[in-house]
């Protein structure tokens, strides 16, 4: 390597890194009774992520646990919103805001009690399909034309079982081995979204 190679390298590396191009937010509730619930799908596939990439979600900002990671070409701010299911578009507005992210560079994984477990289910953009947590999003980003993935969470074992008690349910030993291989998948579909692969993911995951 020539002293001008040495010099242009060190130049490289003195360049500014690339800013947060896409929020990747998994919705739960936090603390230590909700772990591994139906309703912290979103945690858990954010938690995959993370290990995939040999990082924690623990800096504590935007009313989140937050960590970044780089998903192919994008750099990407995973979050873990702190604030409670009902209130998770408090958690991605404020980063959003922050990093001027644009909604559609907004994804969302949660849990679907429609959906069996294992099963994932992608979609460009659409209503809150009656969730909460994509409720409050939607609210607070003023759009519903964002990216998200759902999660099998399970139906309710018969129509009169009360709702919250089943979400905030934990998964059966049996539903846990077919959950574990859904998560990986759906971090992957992850990095093909937020890469512009979205049909490309629907296409493989659901």
């Amino acid at each position: 390597m020539s002293i001008f190679d040495i010099f242009r390298q060190i130049e490289k590396n003195r360049q500014p890194p690339t800013p947060i191009e896409y929020i990747i937010a998994g919705l739960g509730n936090p603390g230590t009774q909700y772990e591994d619930t139906r309703h912290n799908c979103g945690f858990m596939t954010a938690e995959t992520i993370a290990e995939n990439h040999n990082t924690e979600i623990k800096k504590i900002k935007f009313k989140a646990l937050t960590c970044e990671v780089r998903l192919g070409e994008k750099r990407c701010l995973l979050m873990k919103p702190s604030t409670f299911m009902n209130n998770s578009g408090e958690a991605v507005g404020e980063a959003a805001d922050f990093y001027k992210i644009p909604p559609e560079n907004v994804l969302i994984i949660y849990d679907d009690i429609n959906l069996d477990v294992g099963r994932l289910r992608i979609r460009s953009k659409g209503s809150d399909g009656g969730h909460n947590g994509m409720k409050s999003i939607i609210l607070r980003l003023n759009s519903d034309n964002f990216p998200r993935i759902r999660v099998g969470a399970g139906k309710k074992p018969h129509p009169d079982y009360n709702l919250a008690d089943w979400v905030l349910s934990r998964f059966t030993k049996e539903e846990g081995q077919l959950l574990e291989p859904a998560l990986k998948n759906a971090a992957q579909a992850a990095e093909l979204i937020v890469n512009g692969k979205i049909a490309e993911a629907m296409n493989k995951f659901n």
